[in-house]
């Protein structure tokens, strides 16, 4: 069953098809939508990295393993969360995996019930994520409509730069750097010059030319 029109997709992963017929049938059963794969390479060929999902994932696969597999979605940046199904002999291996960056695993035999709480955990971790990413790409969005002089005054003012000077190192007015500034904050739609800080900290300064912010606190308006 094929997640579409934005619900949240399960892909699960197994070599093992009575455990595919099985997780497949528990998924049904609660209305949840899934896909279904034989191998780790089949779930790469068809895996879109756009669709709000999770991945559940055998950690021993013949070919390629769980934790190969994971080791190529972390090379491809992909940050699809993952509940590995182990064996009892497994468990430090899953446990080498969460330090990879799954985000859980499950024992077998497992109830249904522990298996769906984890699944709607990592759902809710994968949502998070993708807001956030949102909200950074609508930052990076706005800064781009800024003219290179008004860019050249917000990195200035996100490092803590007073006004005058900013004027005296562009050889500007202070009143041209005010209304640069003005612009900044109307283009960005930010309130203050904290809310402007966070900002650019929170998409890592991408751009800052390598400078740090400044602390919230440090930053001045004068």
């Amino acid at each position: 069953m094929k997640g579409k029109d934005g619900a949240p997709l399960i892909y699960l992963v197994d070599d093992d098809e009575a455990v595919r017929d099985a997780l497949g049938m528990l998924f049904k059963s609660i209305g949840l939508r899934f896909e279904a794969h034989g191998s780790a390479l089949d779930f790469l060929d068809q895996y879109d990295p756009a669709r709000h999902a999770c991945l559940v994932a055998d950690i021993r696969m013949p070919g390629l393993s769980g934790l190969e597999l994971q080791q190529r979605l972390n090379e491809q940046r992909a940050e699809i969360p993952i509940i590995f199904i182990t064996g009892h002999g497994d468990v430090p291996m899953a446990v080498s995996a969460m330090k990879s960056g799954a985000a859980d695993f499950i024992q077998k035999p497992f109830r249904d019930q522990d298996l769906i709480d984890r699944i709607n955990k990592a759902l809710e971790r994968d949502l998070e994520r993708r807001k956030g990413r949102a909200v950074e790409d609508e930052i990076r969005g706005r800064i781009a409509l800024l003219t290179p002089r008004e860019k050249e005054v917000m990195e200035r003012v996100v490092r803590g730069q007073a006004n005058k000077v900013i004027a005296m190192d562009l050889s500007v007015s202070q009143r041209t750097v005010e209304l640069h500034r003005a612009r900044v904050m109307k283009k960005l739609k930010m309130r203050s010059v904290a809310e402007l800080v966070h900002a650019v900290d929170r998409i890592g300064g991408a751009t800052m030319g390598g400078a740090t912010a400044a602390p919230a606190d440090t930053a001045t308006s004068k």
